[in-house]
This record gives C-alpha cells, structure tokens and sequence, in this order.
C-alpha cells in the first residue's frame, strides 16, 4: 500500500499542541495511472512506414511485350560515390549529352525533370525510366533515385542489370 506521511514540524520551544500525521492512500490513483496508461496504450495507433509498391513483371507471363521508343525512354545508370549518369535513348547512340549527377540531393531530380520536360515537348507522352546500378553503387544512391522519381511524379520505371556499354559509359565519365 502506497502512502505519504510527513513528519512534524519542531517549532520553538513550545509544544502547544501536537500536529497528527496526515496519511494519504495513494493506492487508488497509482491503480488509475495504471489503467490510464494501459489504455491509451491499446487504443493508439502505431505510425505506419510509408513506402511505395515496385511491381515486378511475371516470369511466367508469355505474351507479347509492348516496347517503348528510345527517343522516350531514359536510363539512369548509378555509380560509385553517390553519382549517377542519365540520358535520353540507347546507349550506343544518345539521344542527349550524358550528364553526371548526385544522387544524394537534388541534381538527378533536376536530372529527370529536364528529360521529361524535352520529351513531353516533342512526343507528348510521359518518359519511360530504365534504372541501372553498377557493382561500385550503393542500395542508399538506388533508394534515393527511387525518391527523386516518385517526388518527380513519374510513375513508370523499370530495375535492371547493367550492360557492358553502360559500364564502358560510366568508366569513360569516371564514375565507374
């Protein structure tokens, strides 16, 4: 049982009367901190992780695959020390200047953006992003890519290996 008691004062030097000691259970309110406690515990909500689907195509699916126009389809190929190299095409022939940029802030968003705005000029039509992370990448430069696509509002890209050419671009930029 929990309770509070308090010793008397001493005062001068006469004892007129003597002072009781107040006693205070306490058991009741240590109950209800309790139960308070308790239930705010099962009633709130724990904050959910936000995260965004990647969905993967089916191994299994056998029919015919529509292919999109390289002058609509940007690659990001992620190399080592928080860079990328992104153009607009084929890498054996570009349709615009590769450009090195940080993954870690807001150059590849700036990136992204210039390339959709060039197609959405000449086609009409939104871009297609092709993701490529080398063996020298980092999993953190993919999930900021990843960011700056879903922050850029773009919501078709793809995930692949990297190819030879991708890798000879990226050591020709030193960034491989």
């Amino acid at each position: 049982m929990a309770e509070l008691n308090s010793s008397p004062e001493k005062t001068g030097g006469k004892s007129a009367r003597k002072k009781l000691n107040p006693r205070i259970d306490l058991t009741a309110m240590v109950d209800l901190a309790f139960l308070l406690i308790t239930f705010f515990m099962l009633t709130t909500s724990l904050q959910k992780p936000k995260i965004f689907n990647v969905v993967m195509p089916d191994i299994t699916d056998t029919t015919e695959h529509i292919y999109e126009p390289a002058s609509r389809t940007m690659t990001i190929c992620i190399g080592k020390n928080n860079q990328a190299l992104s153009y607009l095409g084929l890498p054996d022939n570009p349709l615009t200047e590769p450009r090195i940029s940080n993954c870690s802030n807001k150059e590849i968003r700036e990136a992204i953006l210039d390339i959709e705005k060039r197609v959405a000029t000449t086609t009409n039509k939104p871009i297609m992003v092709i993701i490529k992370p080398s063996d020298h990448s980092v999993y953190a430069d993919m999930v900021n890519v990843l960011d700056e696509l879903n922050i850029a509002g773009n919501p078709t890209y793809g995930i692949t290996d990297i190819q030879p050419k991708d890798i000879a671009m990226l050591k020709e930029h030193k960034v491989y």
